[in-house]
């Protein structure tokens, strides 16, 4: 990742991270992010957040993020009964932060619970747990399976 990603990476993310921890959210960064911390480095203009997002909390992310974000609280809501993804977009940047809400079954809770601290930007600016590499790895090949074994990005 070059210094200018890395840099609006670090500015798409931190006010992220900042409200997910206020409203004690218990999260970690997987997808392209997560590999790359772990060695496959890959460029990439989003970053994909894994969380336990509930109900009574849905009004806190959006309202702490509303100046510097496009979130939607409808699809917030709909992510949240669903067990499935919203998007928040950073307006300075246009790095799209995607959201994943945690299904809760006990892998998904194992997976928060081994996250590794980590850092990213130009010196370690930004602490952020990270999904071990072999989480990343499980993680993929169920989303294979459930894709009919048949993938172009697992």
């Amino acid at each position: 990742m070059s210094g200018s990603e890395e840099d609006d990476l670090v500015a798409a993310l931190e006010p992220v991270l900042q409200a997910l921890r206020s409203l004690n959210v218990p999260f970690y960064v997987g997808g392209s992010v997560a590999s790359s911390y772990h060695g496959d480095v890959r460029s990439t203009m989003d970053v994909d957040l894994v969380c336990e997002l509930t109900d009574d909390q849905v009004g806190g992310l959006p309202n702490e993020v509303s100046e510097d974000y496009y979130a939607s609280k409808p699809a917030i809501r709909d992510a949240i009964r669903r067990k499935s993804s919203f998007n928040l977009i950073h307006y300075s940047t246009s790095f799209k932060v995607d959201v994943f809400v945690s299904p809760e079954r006990p892998f998904d809770r194992q997976v928060i619970e081994r996250a590794e601290l980590g850092t990213v930007g130009r010196g370690g600016s930004l602490k952020v747990p990270f999904a071990t590499a072999e989480d990343i790895i499980v993680i993929k090949l169920q989303r294979y399976r459930l894709g009919n074994e048949t993938s172009e990005q697992q």
